[in-house]
């Protein structure tokens, strides 16, 4: 994926004492919002600072930069605590993850931290691929984005929707059924395979949910798939930020905040419209952070999960058009400012969005290892 425009300029700190903003934590104005200067809190506990220094650096995988504000977040993080972070093939799948983790235990180049799709977090965490570490701030994540038990909580999320080239595309599509019509030949794209890419995962999902499945069922979305594939509309091809603004993959099904980036980002050059799709209830997915068994950095991984899931880590996601997790509780605190809140689509559909739970996305996962390369031949 291309990089997400994204000014790093200095940043201006406003230190103010443990009694005005609780034990551990520091005020800051949150980078990149000159406009829209408020505060909001970040991790200061010294010593889980000085230990996470002692570790000397971070290795992440599968940040791409421009992806849910993953460049601003990295780069602060390394400016605020001086920790450098190594982040490998930022453009790998939730399965190559995990895949990283098993083939490079004991290894001091091995990731420390995770971020993945709700199906794979179930998957490390049954193999015994995480370690427990609950945040500062749990109790504030909601109990259906997280473990019980703290091996996996979710980070952001989003709805599936369609990122549509308008430069290519005459008439946008407004509904599921739309993708059939002869027009559209060849130019429906994911972002990656649903067998390993959470963002396609949803995909096949919401398309089920607009044609009579439903969470309990996803066979329906992978024969809308295998229906789209024999009609010549399915390109099979993994779509990318780059591939969508050019118009090699005119029409994108991804996460709101995915197209919603680019839109933004090229704003004058070439119009992406982002629907999300009428006629059925949105489907909804998080990502999900999560300590590897055999993290070499330990105590820098801690560091940046208390980081990530701060104040000021959680507006980083949704500067970048990601709902943060505790996104509720920030905004019923204050801590949100309304220019910021109006900059975000229309609340309309999201509050229909639909959350597959631990059972149905296995019972999902396990269907589509068994039928969707027998029924959608591309």
């Amino acid at each position: 994926m291309d990089d997400r425009h994204n000014k790093q300029g200095r940043r201006q700190f406003l230190k103010l004492g443990a009694g005005a903003v609780g034990a551990g934590v520091a005020s800051m104005f949150v980078p990149g919002l000159a406009n829209n200067a408020f505060a909001a809190t970040h991790p200061m506990d010294q010593a889980l600072i000085a230990a996470a220094k002692k570790d000397g650096g971070l290795n992440t995988i599968a940040l791409p930069p421009d992806w849910a504000n993953y460049r601003k977040m990295i780069s602060e993080f390394e400016r605020l605590y001086g920790i450098r972070i190594h982040n490998a093939s930022p453009d790998a799948s939730s399965a190559q993850e995990l895949q990283a983790i098993r083939s490079l235990k004991g290894q001091r180049r091995g990731p420390d931290v995770v971020d993945v799709g709700p199906s794979f977090a179930l998957i490390g965490a049954a193999e015994g691929l995480f370690q427990p570490y609950k945040v500062s701030t749990w109790s504030s994540i909601p109990d259906n984005m997280k473990d019980a038990g703290g091996m996996w909580y979710g980070d952001y999320f989003g709805v599936e929707s369609f990122g549509v080239n308008r430069s290519v595309v005459k008439n946008a599509p407004m509904t599921w059924n739309d993708l059939l019509k002869s027009e559209y030949k060849g130019m429906v794209t994911l972002n990656g395979s649903p067998l390993g890419a959470g963002a396609a995962f949803g995909a096949v999902f919401a398309a089920a949910m607009a044609n009579g499945g439903s969470l309990d069922d996803i066979g329906p979305g992978i024969e809308f798939f295998a229906k789209l594939a024999k009609a010549g509309n399915f390109n099979p091809s993994d779509a990318t930020s780059a591939s969508l603004v050019s118009g090699q993959t005119p029409i994108v099904v991804n996460w709101d905040y995915l197209n919603l980036a680019q839109a933004n980002k090229n704003k004058g050059m070439v119009q992406i419209d982002v629907l999300i799709p009428e006629g059925a209830a949105p489907y909804g997915g998080y990502y999900c952070q999560a300590i590897s068994k055999y993290a070499p950095n330990l105590k820098a991984a801690q560091l940046w999960e208390e980081f990530v899931y701060s104040d000021a880590g959680q507006l980083i996601y949704l500067e970048g058009y990601a709902h943060p997790a505790r996104f509720s509780d920030m905004v019923s605190r204050g801590v949100v400012p309304e220019k910021m809140l109006k900059e975000l689509p229309p609340a309309a559909p999201y509050k229909h969005v639909q959350f597959p739970n631990k059972a149905q996305t296995e019972k999902a996962q396990n269907l589509l290892k068994t039928e969707w390369t027998k029924m959608v031949k591309v």
